[in-house]
């Protein structure tokens, strides 16, 4: 073992247990996403509102997109199909989304402002799904779990996104035929999908081994170890979930640990800092406590998550005087506070956790299942079709200029 790694022969990789997989979405454009759902609103105004002439330079035209193009609507969402030059319509309701591992923001569901929206998750996207998205860049967990859509940003390109399901309503689930069944067989215990992906969250957290988007999946043979790592994994999910799965409230400290604001964060504070000698969290003049160090170090996809978590809620960099990207809040919102405190939550529990994800892997804690073993049962490889999204069309779909989509 090295550095809390669990040193096992040949383990199976996750894009082998849970074949079908899609890339990160591709925006396009920086305005469409944001921290505030109002700040959304206000730039859709600013782009329906332009003069025909000024409205293309407003809105960023691509390769892929454009004012004069127009687009099908994302799967259960109700944007206008026609071209923005034409008809903008109101402001789409905003949808939260997963950014990197752990940040909930904004985003415009219309395909129309969107290079590549990946509508094939937007139709298994509901209360069901669970999604785990690849994180290459270490050190942190390689493997980030949601209940929102993810964006599948991170720091150099985008992670791979794994849906649990393939289908809406948690059916067909997004693993190799056979899987859980023979797991159930070696174990001597029945293996449901959710404890497939239980055990994903226990043995994929920071520290866990992963060679860019190749992320390998200890699984051991001990029906004991098994039962430990899926109710270690039942909590990362809660907890990466912000509780919106595997639990019924929301993650809070325990009392004495709980953050409080101490003093109320005003204007837009340039800056954020830690005080370790009084386990302070700095925002200008505010203050939260206390805020212990692990969670103001903790990092995901090799970047401190609190201080990416503020550089978000500030000006757009380099926004260009006058674009969309530039119109933003001129204060700080008392939710965005109450945001800030859950997530130092979430990522003190989860520094808690750490050292029962490593104690879970250690080698002598086996025996553990390869993907040989896996293979030689005919579970491995998946076959070609599991790699491909499931037909879905649970209602009509209204294509470019109000035609129907045909899927």
């Amino acid at each position: 073992m090295s550095g809390g790694r669990c040193q096992v022969v040949d383990p199976p990789l996750l894009s082998d247990l849970m074949p079908w997989s899609v890339p990160g979405l591709r925006l396009g454009r920086g305005w469409v996403r944001s921290a505030h759902p109002e700040v959304l609103a206000a730039r859709w105004q600013r782009l329906a509102d332009a003069p025909a002439a000024a409205r293309a330079d407003l809105f960023g035209p691509s390769r892929a997109r454009g004012v004069d193009r127009a687009a099908a609507q994302l799967p259960g969402q109700s944007a206008r199909t026609a071209r923005l030059a034409d008809d903008p319509g109101p402001c789409p309701p905003p949808v939260r989304i997963r950014h990197g591992a752990f940040d909930r923001l904004w985003l415009l569901p219309d395909q129309r402002v969107l290079d590549a929206a990946r509508p094939e998750l937007w139709r298994v996207a509901d209360e069901r799904q669970l999604f785990a998205c690849v994180q290459p860049r270490a050190p942190g967990p390689a493997v980030a779990f949601s209940a929102e859509l993810p964006d599948g940003h991170r720091a150099k390109g985008l992670g791979r996104i794994h849906p649990l399901y393939r289908r809406p309503g948690g059916r067909e689930p997004n693993l190799a035929p056979g899987l859980t069944g023979r797991l159930g067989e070696l174990l001597g215990v029945p293996v449901t999908p959710d404890d497939l992906l239980a055990w994903v969250a226990a043995s994929t957290g920071p520290g866990a081994a992963r060679t860019g988007e190749a992320v390998p999946v200890p699984l051991t043979g001990s029906a004991e170890v098994w039962a430990e790592g899926v109710a270690l994994g039942r909590r990362v999910l809660w907890l990466h979930t912000f509780g919106l799965r595997c639990g019924s409230d929301r993650p809070r400290l325990p009392g004495g640990r709980r953050p409080f604001v101490r003093e109320r964060v005003s204007g837009l504070p340039d800056a954020i800092g830690h005080d370790p000698d009084t386990e302070s969290l700095l925002l200008g003049a505010g203050r939260v406590a206390p805020v212990p160090r692990s969670a103001w170090e903790f990092q995901a996809g090799g970047l401190p998550v609190l201080a990416e978590w503020f550089a978000r809620r500030g000006p757009e960099p380099g926004a260009r005087t006058g674009s969309l990207e530039a119109l933003g809040l001129s204060a700080w919102p008392q939710q965005t506070t109450a945001d800030l405190v859950e997530l130092v939550s979430v990522l003190a529990l989860l520094a808690d956790l750490v050292p029962r994800q490593r104690e879970l892997l250690r080698p002598e804690r086996g025996p553990w299942i390869g993907a040989d073993r896996l293979a030689a049962a005919g579970v491995l490889p998946p076959p070609p079709w599991t790699r491909r999204p499931a037909s879905v069309l649970t209602h009509q779909e209204e294509g470019p200029g109000g035609q129907y989509a045909l899927w």
